[in-house]
């Protein structure tokens, strides 16, 4: 065995505990870039397999009511390579034994193309059980993720109001669709409440008397062809039946959705493993720097023997690439674990049909060569002054460091100062740069664990914003058709409703300064108080009564300032067009949305005074009841339960991001414990000789420890302020790069969440200060005061 392997083996066995902290954190890095990168192409793969094979449709429309005589026009429109219309109804959906209804979305299919495999687009995958048949019993199938959600098997029989009809359903199935990978009523995921349903078409015809019409439509294009000319030309056909407008595939909630996570995995998997790369670069510098410098003899010696400054140089490389080898295979096996981890969740949220975790080659390989670049940049900057030093210059002892009066010294008020503080100030001021790295190194702890935690954070303020402070009724109700205002009345006569107040809806299209965007438009009364108007920094916002009240998304989106007056283009109904004012401009949570005063709205729209909304406010104590007589009302399709959506979205939500938060708690504390041991056993290297000497003159080892340990604290306590400050800085930029169009909400950071990070960096200080207090214990003063370095 050659000479600088035998020494690179002791190397490695004297600093075993040392490269093991280290190789940790090179671990974690590559675990969070393996993982997230692996993780997002099994999403993607998964998504773009089910997506190709059930053969989702590139653009998507929705209209009043179109003769289906316009599928030759639309097959017409240049790119255009097939056609599907569909017949799409919500409606209520009363399950045995639950209280209250849920909502469901029922599609018609045609039977017949199932039976013979002949599905075309968005087709369907038989999950459990079989395809419905025609007969006198109306069969469905229904989403699997609902039916698990809601413990639903095939031979189970529910109720449906299919405009104002109640029928018996008997399920034979459940499917996943591609269209609704991610179904949901309102962007939150809510699989106990909304389900998707799909029935024999001639009953849905037949039910909705949409005989010889539609009202959904689905477009495949050719390859290669472009999505916005067949957009404006759907538009185009579709515009005098009352179309809400078209949409490409990007566009579609569901597809939406899951792009944003593909999204947000790219961003996890690149800002947080650079952070742990980057604090395992800082530690291996300084570790092999103190190794460096305490074998200057030993470079010297080898240099005499005649071995080059490459040989030399590629020694301590090596040492730094078997740690950070040590922390691939380890990260390699940890990113393992938390992909499985992540894809089950992930697989309770988008079922494709099929969803398996994978480790890309090229993944891989990246990872080892960023780990072996990091480790050998860290490595060179520490040797490469040393390892050109002339044998005769090395072989002597480095020069003393030149060190003057402190700063309090100067200002002559060292005297005010203990000998252990003065100790830990002159070692501060001496080497700043080393004492600035470990301060950030820590920070860098406390603002991961910062910014992990503050997402549970933001969940708990969209949960007060949107379900207390916007939504502060119970209970929304949507009927079939419009209704007269006098519909609020009746409603206030069901059992246990104490007030009731109705709004409305509508899609609408907005033109400014050659710039237009597709939204909907919200009515409410000036007195509501049931569902308002919320700004995250005034809170609740009044109706004017003329005008019209924008979202921060939609005005950016629009360009729009108070005082601009837009064109406003209702899309269903009589499709007038008018002019209005943007008297407000609020920051709402989500949404490019529009708000007007109830009246103004209906006088605008010169359709009447109906509505096809409401919001109730319901006595918790008579809420069976008041379920019962809901499932009895024909006119209300859909019912939105404020109760049961927060239980299923805190469930769901919280515990996704609960494991979250967990992952990158361990991975923090990690961060920790290798930044503060590795610093304290370097400074106790250094002093080692120092520390020797006082315990002869009578210190004991509990005073050593603490001017040794004196220092490390110091550290910690200044890196807690600054870790809350980069754990905000941290956050707001993963907000940033996650943030799109239908998200506007600031970083929101509770104190509860700093103190909780301060704490856990801290303890991880703690402990390892403990670790390192057993080898001062342990110091041989005899034989740390034969040699001084």
């Amino acid at each position: 065995m050659k000479a600088l392997h035998i020494k690179l083996w002791r190397d490695l066995t004297r600093l075993r505990a040392q490269m093991a902290t280290i190789a940790l954190v090179v671990a974690i890095g590559v675990a969070g870039f393996v993982g997230m990168f692996s993780v997002h192409a099994s999403l993607q793969g998964s998504r773009d397999d089910f997506y190709r094979d059930n053969r989702l449709a590139d653009v998507f429309a929705s209209v009043k009511r179109a003769p289906v005589h316009l599928r030759e026009r639309l097959a017409a429109l240049p790119g255009v390579a097939e056609v599907k219309l569909d017949v799409v109804f919500d409606a209520q959906v009363d399950l045995p034994g639950v209280a209250p209804p849920v909502t469901g979305r029922f599609i018609g299919v045609a039977l017949a193309q199932l039976h013979a495999n002949r599905q075309g687009m968005n087709a369907l995958t038989l999950k459990r059980g079989r395809w419905p048949e025609a007969g006198s019993v109306l069969e469905a199938m229904v989403s699997d993720r609902f039916a698990a959600a809601r413990q639903l098997n095939p031979g189970d029989s529910v109720f449906a109001i299919l405009n104002g009809k109640r029928e018996r359903l008997l399920l034979v199935g459940t499917v996943a669709s591609p269209e609704y990978v991610f179904a949901s009523q309102g962007g939150a995921p809510d699989d106990q409440s909304f389900g998707i349903w799909w029935v024999d078409a001639e009953r849905m015809l037949e039910a909705f008397d949409m005989q010889g019409a539609f009202n959904q439509l689905a477009l495949r294009l050719d390859t290669g062809a472009a999505v916005q000319p067949v957009i404006a030309g759907v538009d185009h056909l579709l515009a005098p039946y009352g179309a809400i407008g078209a949409t490409g595939r990007d566009k579609l909630l569901s597809a939406k959705i899951v792009e944003d996570e593909l999204a947000s995995l790219k961003v996890m998997g690149t800002v947080l493993p650079s952070i742990f790369l980057a604090v395992a670069m800082f530690i291996l510098n300084v570790v092999l720097s103190r190794q460096v410098a305490t074998q200057r003899s030993q470079i010297a010696a080898l240099k005499a023997l005649g071995y080059s400054d490459g040989a030399i140089a590629w020694h301590y490389i090596q040492l730094a690439l078997v740690i950070a080898g040590l922390g691939v295979l380890v990260g390699l096996g940890v990113s393992e674990l938390i992909g499985r981890a992540m894809l089950g969740l992930y697989d309770e949220v988008f079922r494709f049909n099929g969803l398996a975790y994978g480790t890309n080659p090229w993944l891989v390989v990246t990872s080892v060569l960023i780990a072996a670049s990091a480790a050998a940049l860290g490595t060179w900057t520490a040797i490469h002054a040393v390892v050109r030093l002339k044998p005769a210059l090395a072989m002597l002892p480095p020069a003393p460091p030149s060190f003057k009066p402190t700063l309090i010294e100067r200002l002559g008020l060292g005297h005010r100062v203990s000998t252990g503080a003065m100790m830990v100030i002159r070692n501060f001021e001496r080497r700043p740069l080393r004492a600035a790295l470990t301060v950030t190194g820590i920070a860098l702890a406390v603002a991961l664990q910062i910014s992990g935690a503050f997402w549970l954070d933001a969940i708990a303020h969209i949960v007060d914003v949107q379900f207390r402070q916007v939504q502060q009724g119970d209970v929304l109700v949507n009927f079939q058709r419009p209704v007269p205002l006098s519909v609020v009345q009746d409603l206030k006569r069901l059992p246990g409703v104490m007030a009731a107040e109705p709004y409305r809806t509508e899609p609408v299209r907005l033109h400014l300064r050659g710039r237009s965007e597709d939204t909907a438009l919200t009515g409410y009364r000036t007195d509501a108080q049931l569902m308002r108007v919320v700004d995250e920094q005034r809170g609740a916002v009044p109706m004017p009564s003329h005008g019209v009240v924008l979202s921060a998304l939609l005005a950016r989106a629009l360009d729009a300032r108070v005082g601009d007056h837009l064109a406003l283009e209702f899309r269903l109904w009589r499709q007038v067009h008018t002019e209005v004012e943007v008297v407000d401009i609020v920051h709402t949570l989500f949404g490019k949305l529009l708000y007007m005063n109830l009246e103004t709205m209906n006088a605008l729209a010169r359709d009447g005074d109906g509505v096809a909304d409401a919001v109730l406010q319901v006595d918790p104590q008579a809420m069976d009841p008041f379920w019962a007589a809901v499932k009895a009302a024909p006119l209300i399709n859909a019912v939105f339960d404020k109760a049961g959506s927060m239980a299923n979205f805190n469930k769901t939500t919280s515990r996704n991001m609960g494991v979250f938060s967990g992952i990158l708690t361990l991975f923090a504390v990690a961060m920790a414990v290798g930044i503060i041991y590795n610093a304290a056993r370097i400074s106790l290297s250094e002093r080692a000789w120092e520390l020797a000497s006082l315990r002869v003159l009578g210190m004991t080892r509990a005073e050593v420890s603490i001017l040794l340990l004196a220092e490390l604290g110091a550290e910690l306590l200044l890196a807690l302020p600054v870790g809350a400050v980069l754990g905000w800085l941290l956050a707001t930029l993963m907000m940033q790069l996650m943030s799109s169009d239908a998200i506007d909400f600031s970083v929101v950071i509770e104190p509860s969440t700093y103190a909780s990070a301060g704490l856990i960096v801290l303890a991880a200080g703690i402990a390892s200060a403990l670790l390192v207090r057993r080898q001062i214990d342990r110091l041989d003063l005899v034989a740390v005061l034969k040699v001084r370095e």
